[in-house]
């Protein structure tokens, strides 16, 4: 049957799904376009809070808006200097240690052998992990870091435009709070959220990566600081950066100790990494953004898919802004808008507080049930 708007409630379903295909299709696209824009606005939200302080110091505005550019500059600046470092040991690490991970191989594969494994499948299994699998990979995650690299001169562009936006519209809101507050609502909030999120990951990342370094470091796997780093940059990843953490040092562990060390290194990472980053971080992720364990999850796989590498790190502040721009606190959206995992109306605190349901009794006599103490008119006075 045909709603009032002419249309049926399937062929209205069947509409939409195919705008939000098409809507994805198009961000996909676009995805190289997109993810710097959107690692711009990141950090810009990030360090805009510093020039607060600044101006109530007495620094002009645009004194203030160039502390934020080089606050951003500066977080840029030290991350591509870890990933660079990084990258160039393991480089290192693979032509040094290829020898002994082809007699590593080999050792497994007569393990195998004796557990009863046939041999044509631990061949195949050991053949996953040879060192030409292992420079395919390494070399597949360098073009990755060289394409963030080579859209890092758009993002610092990116930022001096948005850093220097950010500043007027700051001055702006308050001329159109009374007009624009649903709008600025939606805005404090996104800002907040990203803002608390990545406060919270890279607490967490500094926390993991001094453990996991000092760990293997004391376990004796080469390379502790380069894998440390891994650990702090895939902690951005929600829930599934740990295992992406966890396969380098794990293999690294294999070649130079055999699978005692091996697993060493993977109880390690679970104890703490699992702990910290799959049971206890995203509590407090949930928390300060007000979404989901399992939309957070989600957001990764379907943002890696949709805009590239970079969504992975950027999959919670893309959720957040995909949120603040489609659903609203009320209204006809309010429900799926806790549904995402934002706090919705607060219960009474007590059994008074509460509405009470069904309609107003009417009291005999009046609408009221609250009694008239004025004195009567001259229409309503005794003859």
């Amino acid at each position: 049957m045909a709603s009032p708007q002419g249309l049926a409630p399937a062929t209205r379903t069947l509409l939409t799904l195919a705008a939000f295909v098409v809507t994805l299709a198009g961000l996909h696209a676009a995805g190289g376009f997109l993810a710097p824009i959107m690692l711009a606005a990141v950090l810009v939200i990030i360090c805009h809070p510093l020039r607060i302080p600044l101006e109530r110091r007495g620094w002009k505005p645009w004194m203030a808006t160039t502390a934020v550019i080089v606050t951003v500059y500066l977080i840029l600046a030290i991350l591509v200097a870890m990933l660079v470092f990084a990258g160039i040991r393991f480089a290192d690490l693979i032509g040094d240690y290829s020898d002994e991970l082809q007699t590593s191989l080999a050792d497994l594969t007569d393990w195998l052998a004796s557990l009863g494994v046939n041999e044509d499948t631990a061949s195949t299994i050991t053949s996953e992990i040879n060192p030409s699998q292992v420079v395919d990979a390494a070399t597949s995650v360098a073009s990755t870091v060289l394409s963030i690299a080579g859209s890092f001169f758009f993002v610092l562009a990116y930022v001096i435009f948005m850093g220097v936006d950010a500043a007027r519209y700051d001055r702006g809101r308050p001329v159109f709070l009374a007009t624009k507050s649903d709008i600025l609502d939606r805005a404090t909030i996104f800002n907040r959220g990203v803002r608390s999120y990545f406060v919270v990951s890279a607490t967490f990342g500094a926390i993991v990566a001094v453990i996991d370094g000092l760990a293997l470091y004391w376990l004796g796997v080469p390379a502790a600081v380069v894998w440390a780093i891994l650990a702090f940059v895939t902690n951005f990843i929600p829930n599934i950066g740990f295992v992406i953490g966890l396969i380098p040092p794990a293999l690294l562990a294999f070649v130079v100790g055999g699978w005692q060390l091996a697993l060493g290194v993977v109880v390690v990472y679970c104890l703490v990494n699992v702990t910290l980053q799959v049971m206890v971080q995203p509590r407090f992720v949930s928390d300060a953004v007000n979404i989901t364990l399992t939309l957070s999850f989600v957001s990764v796989v379907f943002w890696t898919f949709i805009i590239g590498p970079l969504g992975a790190i950027l999959a919670v502040p893309m959720t957040l802004l995909t949120r603040a721009m489609l659903l609203q606190k009320s209204g006809t959206n309010a429900f799926y808008f806790w549904i995402s995992g934002e706090t919705g109306p607060k219960e009474p605190s007590s059994p008074d507080d509460a509405v009470p349901e069904g309609p107003v009794p009417v009291i005999d006599g009046g609408p009221s049930a609250v009694p008239d103490d004025s004195p009567p008119t001259a229409a309503e006075a005794p003859a």
